[in-house]
């Protein structure tokens, strides 16, 4: 059977417009992506380390404005320059820990295992170890603490906790038990920190029977650090290296 021309034309431009309908749908069609928990979990991770970026740029400028006024109030003679200088020297050495500080937090005592009827299997297991002392201070870091001691002897970034017997050495000093920490910070944050439930300060207490005794304070003093530490190796890097 003899198909006529027009229909012909008819069908191929039929058919043409179909696959051109075809195409322009597809290309408007949006890419929907499922939703779990795990994009979920991404996206609000995201946003918090948004937000804290956020909260840090703001206290950058808030810093920036604080010395944009002192730099014009020196300009209009306003301020003792001396004064300023004076006060900058005295934050530096607090945030060094060259001052002694007060504040809330609490103060931890600690001591081996003394009861005879709950020795461990090892002696190790029943004296207080460096490590020991370490987890704990980082307990405390992570809480929040903001100044540490430990037999009154101020924790610093570059502080070494050594083993050397029955003692623990300090800042070059040797200690010996009871270990007496203190810590100045939120007192709820810090005792959670090392009295909560699965801690390392519940684990020693619980499991090893070593002592530990927080105690929340209204007022804990932390002395200063009478060291002197010198950079033997690093150097300031010049700007624009």
């Amino acid at each position: 059977m003899r198909i006529s021309s027009p229909k012909l034309t008819l069908g191929i431009f039929s058919i043409i417009v179909g696959i051109l309908i075809a195409s322009q749908m597809k290309l408007n069609v949006d890419q929907i992506t499922p939703v779990t928990i795990q994009s979920i979990i991404a996206a609000r991770n995201e946003l918090n380390s948004v937000r804290n970026e956020i909260v840090d740029l703001e206290k950058t400028i808030a810093a920036k404005e604080e010395e944009l006024r002192l730099l014009e109030s020196i300009g209009e003679g306003e301020a003792n320059l001396v004064d300023i200088l004076r006060d900058d020297v005295y934050k530096n050495k607090v945030a060094a820990g060259y001052t002694s500080l007060k504040g809330p937090g609490i103060q931890i005592v600690m001591f081996d295992n003394m009861n005879l009827e709950e020795l461990s299997f090892s002696f190790n297991d029943d004296i207080i170890h460096d490590v020991d002392i370490l987890n704990i201070i980082n307990d405390l870091k992570v809480a929040g603490a903001e100044a540490i001691s430990i037999n009154d002897q101020r924790v610093m970034s570059y502080s070494e906790i050594k083993c050397g017997g029955p003692i623990i050495r300090i800042n070059g000093k040797s200690i010996g038990t009871p270990f007496i920490i203190k810590a100045i910070g939120d007192p709820q944050l810090l005792m959670a920190a090392v009295n909560a439930p699965g801690t390392y300060g519940d684990t020693l207490r619980t499991v090893f029977g070593i002592g530990l005794q927080p105690y929340a304070e209204d007022e804990i003093i932390i002395p200063a650090y009478h060291g002197d530490f010198v950079y033997s190796y690093a150097g300031l890097l010049e700007e624009g290296e």
